[in-house]
This record gives structure tokens, sequence and C-alpha cells, in this order.
């Protein structure tokens, strides 16, 4: 669970986004905070519609917490209102995690580490190439990790902006067989809508792949569920969120 951290003041931590009513982030904590008997310590979510509104909050209200994680879909969005950006979080321009400190707000990225720590046992010899499904936040900080560790990408998009992006329909046999990792970096499949996947020819995927969805709610979506019909390997976001949680924890700590 972590180490606890010395009693003191109360301390408030939260998550910033849009839709959180089934947030694992707020449960996770409030579980956490209980194992360590620290009762002087909460954490509560922050919905915002749109840019405007948490603008308002970052600008005048945020002072009110120790520390927040970030989500869908501001990962990207909250960078102008920090003051440092964490040498992977400034490489990546995505934040999940911040820590106010001395009234400064300092970002980082734990999806990197969670990602990373969440693959390593999965990977096989033969995984030399990934496809992600998705280029928003999420998406940029899976290809920073998968550069990190020499594995070569390549980044599909309903509405690609580079020149080296694919569309879904770009997606083949050949493509498939090439790329051996699927990662769905997007939030289809996440409840409610139990009955929606990435649009992927799923009829190439075999053992040979491995395919992890960032989505962890349902822990098995219908993107995990039709990929393991085909043989392939597969693992949900939670392990990946649960770790990167703790990181975040650590860096409150800190």
């Amino acid at each position: 669970m972590g180490a606890k951290p010395k009693i003191g003041l109360f301390k408030k931590f939260g998550l910033i986004g849009r839709t959180l009513s089934y947030s694992f982030s707020k449960s996770y904590f409030s579980n956490k905070f209980k194992s360590l008997d620290l009762s002087q310590y909460s954490y509560e979510n922050f919905e915002f519609p749109d840019e405007a509104t948490l603008a308002d909050f970052l600008l005048e209200e945020v002072y009110i917490l120790n520390g927040f994680n970030v989500t869908i879909p501001y990962k990207e969005k909250i960078l102008p209102y920090l003051d440092k950006l964490q040498k992977n979080a400034k490489a990546i321009q995505a934040v999940n995690t911040v820590l106010v400190k001395n009234n400064k707000l300092i970002g980082y990225n734990t999806d990197v580490y969670g990602f990373l720590e969440s693959l390593k046992s999965l990977l096989k010899k033969h995984h030399k190439k990934a496809l992600l499904l998705g280029t928003g936040g999420a998406s940029k900080s899976i290809a920073y990790a998968l550069h990190s560790i020499g594995i070569d990408f390549t980044l599909v998009s309903r509405n690609p902006k580079n020149v080296n992006d694919i569309r879904y329909k770009d997606i083949d046999e050949k493509l498939m067989k090439s790329h051996q990792i699927i990662i769905n970096c997007t939030p289809v499949g996440t409840f409610p809508e139990l009955d929606v996947c990435p649009d992927i020819p799923y009829q190439f995927l075999n053992s040979i792949h491995l395919v992890y969805d960032l989505v962890y709610n349902p822990e098995k979506t219908l993107f995990l569920e039709k990929a393991k019909n085909k043989g392939a390997s597969i693992q949900s976001g939670l392990q990946m969120l649960q770790l990167q949680a703790e990181k975040s924890w650590e860096i409150w700590n800190s």
C-alpha cells in the first residue's frame, strides 16, 4: 500500500476531469487513506464541463488541494496553467498528476510508469511493433513509454494529423501481422458503452498478438473479449491505473 506519511494537518486531494461518476481514483484513494488510518486525508472528484470552468478553478481555487490527478480530456489542456513540468511530462506534453507545493503547480506523468510496469511481464521476443489506437494525451504517454524500451509503433486516428499516422480503414491483414502489439488508447468501450469497441479487423488477430486496453471499467472490454476469442494475450488498464496511482501517492508525499 505504500509508506504511511507522518501524521499532520488535514490534506485534500482530487481528480480533475469532465465525467467522473465511474472514476477509479476516488474509491482507490479513499480506501487507501482508511487502510493507513489517515482520517484527516480526503479525495474528491472535480468535474468541469469545459476548459473555461477548469481555468477558473485552477486560477482561483486549486490551492485548497495538496495534489490532484488529471484525466480525459484535460491531460494536455492543463499544461498552460502549470508552473513547472517534470522531465517526462514535458517531453510527452501530457500530465496526469499534479503536486501543489508552495503555491506552485508541478506537473508529472505517471502513466508511463504504470504502463511499463504492467507491460514488462507480458512482452515476448516477437513483440517488436505496436499499433496505438488514438492520438490523444494517453496515446502520447504510451508512445513515449514504448520508445523508451525500443518498441516501434504506428499511430491510428480517425483524423490523422501527421504524415506517418494512419486511418482505421487502412488497417489490413499485412499491417496486423507486422504489428504484434495492439493498444487501445481511446475511451471507446468504457462503461456504460459496453457494446462498442475500436474498429479494427479482429479476424486477423491470433496468438502472436498482445492486446492491451487502457480502459479499466469494465475490466474485460468487448475489445479484449474479441481479442481473447482469437487467441491473443490480453491486458486491461486496471493494473496500470493502480500502479500510476501509487506513483502519484509517492509524488504527493515526496
